[in-house]
């Protein structure tokens, strides 16, 4: 099943004085990562569709082209293809696994059915004609690392090509026609599995392409700092918070644009971590002394999550006690004419599929403070072009406190979906000392960081135990913890057992209401990262 596609391009915050690489999305998993490679080598990039029309791609005046990978086959009927024009356009094209094909098939070559699938690591030789997508990587061995995903294979290449690396099972594992500038990969140079695979996309934007590497948050924030001014003039504007990373740094970045202008609400739902409330309003009204409008609602939260043990009803009613509330906090704001989200690259990604592709709710979206429409706000979205590791980067150069910005990602409902079953205060409060134990051991022991996410689950179970020689009957508490680039997918984080034992003891003789830990190892998929 193809996955999501880009949607069009977001409307830049920036200058148009970037060199821009566009990245056609096929379907891949991992297309993404392509643009996060791209951005980390100092270029900025955009993702669209593949069939995205030729006047998008050309109005954000590319100066090389990526055609990602996709599930498709070339050789069935109806499967994706680029626009000709695309490799009319005189400019660099790098097609990778899927994109190598559809590239080769409407240029005059043939793709086939593969005899024998590769999936997964395999050896590729360099030709001996040296190519400027391989400069500098493999020197004298001439053979390299790469990871393979593909049932097809170019079984003859178009005029004007010719093989530059081939593996034992893929004649034509790379290849190019320099006098074009095409080249394309068989294999995934995006993911970390292939350990040169940034320097040959360096290689492609850098040496081959010419772009420059300019692309900075430090460049970003004064491009978006103008922007903003431009785009609210003297207005005023509101900003919901929630004291994670993307609302953070959206306030933090108005504040810097727009001074007093500038007032943030504070929905305080009862169901955050330990000491997180109050960690917030001291952050805006201590640190960054931004006006903010702190509504204290846990009571009616907890009232109206009373009996509800579903998760999909428990999102439902945060989501609507949570603009019930922000509407409070809104006229106590007084007028303002423009609303900022933390709105993401990601999310506007996202928020277009292929067609015709199936889609599944799995669970509503964390983010419970989406607002209806009729709130009648113009939008100020300045961070829909970063993904989650630039927002972060810009953070700290906006100031915002370390600790801040390294924070785990936070769900919008927050502990009510770490609590399978019905939500009470007594249960909050048991998650809320194990939660804080488990993540103040990470950072004791240097793992907080090497974790994407981690956190405790109180289970709706319990089991007997027995301590000081008495009968026990507790609640069963699960850890988690994972490994990710941007959630997406997630592999558990491998946790030393002596760690663990460590923090199960610690929670168990330090949090009353727990008898029993256990660890998740479940990855996602075939797992979410949350429970709920």
């Amino acid at each position: 099943m193809p996955a999501k596609a880009a949607a069009k391009a977001p409307e830049m915050p920036v200058k148009k004085v970037h060199d821009t690489v566009v990245i056609l999305d096929f379907g891949s998993q991992v297309t993404q990562l392509i643009a996060r490679r791209v951005r980390e080598i100092g270029v900025y990039s955009v993702l669209l569709p593949f069939n995205a029309p030729m006047a998008d791609i050309l109005k954000a005046n590319p100066k090389a082209i990526i055609l990602s990978g996709g599930p498709a086959s070339v050789t069935e009927k109806d499967s994706p293809r680029a626009h000709k024009e695309i490799f009319e356009l005189g400019i660099p094209v790098l097609g990778i696994c899927y994109g190598l094909q559809t590239m080769c098939e409407q240029l005059g070559g043939k793709v086939a059915s593969s005899a024998k699938r590769e999936f997964g690591r395999a050896h590729m030789v360099v030709e001996d004609h040296p190519s400027p997508l391989f400069a500098g990587i493999w020197g004298q061995a001439n053979k390299a690392v790469v990871w393979m995903s593909h049932g097809d294979s170019v079984s003859k290449l178009p005029d004007g090509f010719k093989t530059i690396g081939r593996s034992d099972t893929c004649a034509h594992a790379a290849v190019a026609d320099e006098k074009r500038h095409l080249y394309g990969v068989q294999f995934h140079p995006e993911v970390v599995h292939t350990p040169e695979g940034k320097q040959i996309i360096s290689n492609f934007i850098l040496k081959i392409a010419k772009c420059k590497n300019d692309w900075t948050m430090a460049a970003f924030k004064d491009e978006a700092v103008e922007a903003i001014r431009k785009q609210v003039g003297k207005e005023r504007v509101i900003c919901g918070v929630s004291g994670g990373v993307d609302s953070t740094v959206v306030a933090a970045l108005l504040h810097e644009a727009i001074g007093d202008q500038l007032t943030c609400i504070f929905v305080d739902t009862g169901l955050m971590r330990l000491n997180e409330a109050q960690e917030v309003v001291s952050l805006f009204r201590d640190h960054f002394n931004i006006p903010l409008v702190h509504e204290e609602a846990g009571t009616l939260f907890l009232e109206r999550l009373k009996g509800v043990t579903d998760p999909e009803q428990k999102r439902k009613i945060i989501g609507k006690t949570f603009i019930d509330v922000f509407e409070g906090g809104k006229k106590k704001a007084g007028e303002a004419a423009f609303l900022a989200q933390g709105t993401l690259y990601p999310d506007v990604i996202e928020s277009v599929s292929f067609t015709g592709a199936p889609t599944v709710t799995i669970k509503s979206h964390h983010n419970v403070g989406g607002l209806p429409k009729d709130l009648k706000f113009k939008l100020v979205e300045p961070l829909r072009t970063l993904f989650k590791d630039e927002v972060r980067a810009l953070g700290l150069h906006l100031g915002i406190p370390e600790k801040f910005i390294q924070r785990h990602p936070f769900p919008g409902p927050g502990l009510a979906i770490r609590i399978p079953g019905e939500i009470t205060e007594e249960r909050l409060n048991i998650l809320r000392r194990a939660d804080a134990i488990f993540i103040e051991e990470l950072h004791a022991k240097k793992l907080y960081t090497e974790t994407w996410q981690a956190f405790a689950v109180l289970l709706p179970v319990k089991t007997v135990g027995v301590m000081g020689d008495g009968r026990t009957y507790d609640h069963v508490l699960a850890l988690r913890a994972v490994t990710s680039v941007d959630g997406m997918t997630a592999d558990y984080a491998p946790l030393p057992h002596e760690f663990l034992g460590h923090v199960a003891v610690r929670l168990v003789n330090e949090v009353k209401g727990i008898n029993r830990v256990v660890y998740d190892i479940t990855s996602k998929p075939p797992g979410t990262i949350e429970w709920e």
